[in-house]
C-alpha cells in the first residue's frame, strides 16, 4: 500500500472512530440551539450540557447505543430526580422549543413536559422526525395549533398536549396516526369538531379531549376504535345524542360525557356494558332510564344527574351487579327508590331534587 493510500486508511479510521465515541457535532450543535431558547433559573438542569460529547452525562439527553445519534430528550419539570429534590422545589422553566430540535432526526422520544412557562407553537417541523414515537409536552403555555400534517409521524404512539394553550381545530390528518395508542388533548382551547374518520385510529386505548371547546356530535364511527378503554369528552360543546353504537365496545370501560349539550336518549346499550364509569351529568338528556340492567352492569360510578330524565327508577337496577357511586339527582324522576343490596351504602343526595322520588334514603312512599 502506497503511503497516501495509508495515511487516508488511517484518516477514515479516525473519523470513523470519532462519529462512534461522541455524538455528531451537528446534533451537538443543534442541542445548543434547543437550550439557547429556553430559561431555566433554578436547578440548572442545563449545567451539564458541556463538552463535545453530548451523550455523555447531559441531564435530559441519551443516544442510541449503536450509532451515538440523540435518540432522546427527557426534560420533565416534576420530577424525582436528586437535582428536584436537593431543590425541594419543582421545576419552572421559561422561553419556547427551539425548531432546531428538527435537526435530530433520529430522535424517538421529546418529552419537555410540566416546566408552566413554556410558550411559542409546536414547531411545524416536528412532523418530519420519522422515529418519534412520543410527543409529551404536558403543563405548559405552548399556544397555536397542532401541526396539520402530524398524521405523518406514522410511529407515534403518545401525543399529549395538555393543559397548554392550544387553539384551533383538530387536524383530520390525526387520523393517520395509525400507531397512536395515548391522545391527550385535555384543557386547552382547541375548537371544531371531532374528525369523522377519527375511528381509523385503530391502535388508541386513551382519548382524553375534555376542557376544550370542541361542539357538533360524537361521531359513530369511535366505536370502530376497538381498542379504545377511556373515551374523555367531558366540559365541551358538544351536542346530537350518544351513539348506541358506544354502548357496543368491547373494551369500553370509562365514558365521560359530562357538561356538554347532549340530548336525545340514553342509549340501553350503556346500561348493561362492560363500562364501570358513566359520567353523563349536566346535558340536556330526556326520556325514561331504559331498564335493562343485569349481572353485566358494574358501575364504580354512575352519574345521570343534571339531566331531563323522567319516569321511575327502573326495577331493574336493583340486579345490577354492583353500582358504588350513583347520582340520579336534579332531574324529573317519580315514583319508588327500588330496593337493592348494594343501596343500602347511597344517601339521600344521590336522589334529591326530582319531582316525587319516595321510599329509602328519601321519605316513605305515601300508600293510597
Amino acid at each position: 500500500m502506497s503511503t497516501s493510500l495509508l495515511i487516508t486508511a488511517v484518516l477514515v479510521t479516525l473519523v470513523a472512530g470519532t462519529a462512534v465515541d461522541g455524538c455528531p457535532p451537528a446534533e451537538r450543535a443543534a442541542l445548543l440551539a434547543f437550550k439557547a431558547a429556553l430559561h431555566e433559573p433554578h436547578l440548572g438542569i442545563f449545567d451539564s450540557w458541556t463538552g463535545n460529547d453530548c451523550c455523555h452525562k447531559w441531564y435530559g439527553v441519551s443516544c442510541d447505543p449503536d450509532n451515538k445519534r440523540v435518540a432522546d430528550i427527557n426534560l420533565r419539570g416534576e420530577s424525582e430526580d436528586p437535582i428536584f429534590q436537593k431543590a425541594r422545589r419543582t421545576g419552572y422553566m421559561n422561553g419556547s422549543i427551539s425548531p432546531a430540535i428538527c435537526k435530530l432526526k433520529w430522535l424517538s422520544s421529546v418529552i419537555i413536559a410540566d416546566w408552566k412557562g413554556i410558550s411559542g407553537i409546536i414547531p411545524k417541523c416536528i412532523t418530519s422526525l420519522p422515529f418519534l414515537r412520543i410527543l409529551d409536552l404536558i403543563g405548559n403555555q405552548i399556544s397555536g395549533e397542532i401541526p396539520y400534517d402530524i398524521g405523518k409521524l406514522s410511529r407515534l404512539s403518545v401525543l399529549n398536549v395538555a393543559d397548554n394553550r392550544i387553539t384551533g381545530r383538530m387536524p383530520r390528518s390525526i387520523a393517520n396516526l395509525s400507531s397512536l395508542m395515548h391522545l391527550d388533548l385535555r384543557n386547552n382551547l382547541i375548537s371544531g369538531t371531532i374528525p369523522r374518520n377519527f375511528g381509523k385510529l385503530r391502535m388508541l386505548s386513551r382519548a382524553l379531549l375534555s376542557g376544550n371547546r370542541i361542539y357538533g356530535q360524537i361521531p359513530y364511527t369511535i366505536s370502530y376504535i376497538y381498542r379504545l378503554s377511556d373515551l374523555d369528552l367531558s366540559l365541551n360543546r358538544i351536542s346530537g345524542s350518544i351513539p348506541e353504537s358506544i354502548g357496543k365496545m368491547a373494551v369500553l370501560a370509562t365514558l365521560n360525557l359530562d357538561g356538554n349539550m347532549i340530548s336525545g336518549r340514553l342509549p340501553a346499550t350503556l346500561m348493561n356494558s362492560g363500562i364501570s364509569i358513566l359520567n353523563v351529568s349536566r346535558n340536556a338528556i330526556e326520556g325514561n332510564i331504559p331498564d335493562v340492567f343485569g349481572r353485566r352492569s358494574y358501575f364504580m360510578v354512575m352519574d345521570l344527574s343534571h339531566n331531563n330524565l323522567k319516569g321511575p327508577v327502573p326495577r331493574s337496577i336493583a340486579s345490577a351487579s354492583y353500582i358504588g357511586h350513583l347520582d340520579l339527582s336534579n332531574n324529573h324522576l317519580c315514583g319508588a327508590i327500588p330496593a337493592g343490596s348494594w343501596f343500602e351504602h347511597l344517601e339521600a343526595s344521590s336522589f334529591v331534587n326530582n319531582d316525587c322520588l319516595c321510599g329509602k334514603p328519601l321519605k316513605t312512599c305515601k300508600v293510597d
